[in-house]
């Protein structure tokens, strides 16, 4: 038998797992010495830190205010496909929450650290 849940709390989940999530992949991304991330900003350096056009992306990996917007809004529009298939729902929960599970498990950590 399936959990059904009230909109609005599903609507406050849903909320909370976007924003979370999204900071924590943005955080993954921009901070994070995670080798893959590393290699993905050399990477994105050297093909957009030139002058001329694509020089002007340059700063999309280099800004957490920049990044979190396009990372927020790829997160919203996987949601918004979940909406007409449903396997592409529980897809986005299972991404996006364990990343927001992640990032609050970790503000519980550094906080549980025993004062010296």
């Amino acid at each position: 038998m399936p959990i059904t849940l009230p909109d609005w709390l599903v609507a406050i989940l849903a909320v909370l797992t976007i924003i979370l999530g999204s900071g924590r992949l943005v955080r993954v991304i921009f901070y994070d010495d995670f080798p893959p991330m590393i290699w993905l900003r050399i990477k994105w350096d050297n093909l957009t830190d030139k002058p001329g056009k694509l020089g002007q992306w340059n700063k999309i990996m280099h800004c957490p205010w920049c990044l979190s917007f396009w990372v927020t809004l790829a997160c919203i529009g996987w949601m918004i496909g979940g909406w007409y298939v449903e396997w592409i729902m529980w897809t986005w929960w299972v991404f996006w929450g364990a990343l927001a599970a992640s990032y609050v498990a970790t503000m519980v950590i550094v906080r549980d650290e025993p004062e010296e």
